[in-house]
């Protein structure tokens, strides 16, 4: 089932995905429904069913993962934040034609920060290393 993109996301839909890898990144995953509940409700004021119903649309979309536990279901990031955001990347960049996709690129790095053009460097030799690797 493909996923739904990150930046499509609603900010509930965000805050829970935002718990789920936080847990995964703190090793207590996967989470029920209630664990979830209590991490949101202390900055907001939601419905258990809610925060239920959201969970379930999100596994539905491919971004949570849902497994039978007794009575309830516990979740996991079907993917990470990074893996996921990558993904988001690169479904808008796919269906352009070459020179599009470049010209988009080069607005999107319009403005990258120095550290952020560092880090597309370092990434793209790390890329690089990996492609030669495979070749040799």
């Amino acid at each position: 089932m493909p996923h739904k993109a990150i930046n499509k996301l609603g900010e509930l839909e965000r805050a829970v995905m935002d718990a789920v890898w936080q847990a995964g990144a703190e090793g207590r995953s996967p989470l029920s429904v209630r664990a979830v509940h209590d991490e949101l409700s202390r900055s907001r004021d939601l419905a258990y069913t809610t925060v239920m119903t959201v969970m379930g649309r999100l596994a539905e979309a491919g971004l949570l993962t849902q497994e039978r536990s007794g009575r309830a279901y516990l979740y996991a990031a079907a993917d990470s934040r990074e893996e996921l955001t990558a993904t988001s990347m690169r479904d808008q960049l796919s269906g352009m034609a070459a020179r599009d996709r470049r010209t988009a690129m080069l607005h999107f790095l319009g403005d990258a920060s120095p550290d952020e053009i560092a880090d597309l460097k370092a990434a793209l030799a790390e890329v690089e290393q990996r492609h030669a690797a495979r070749e040799s």
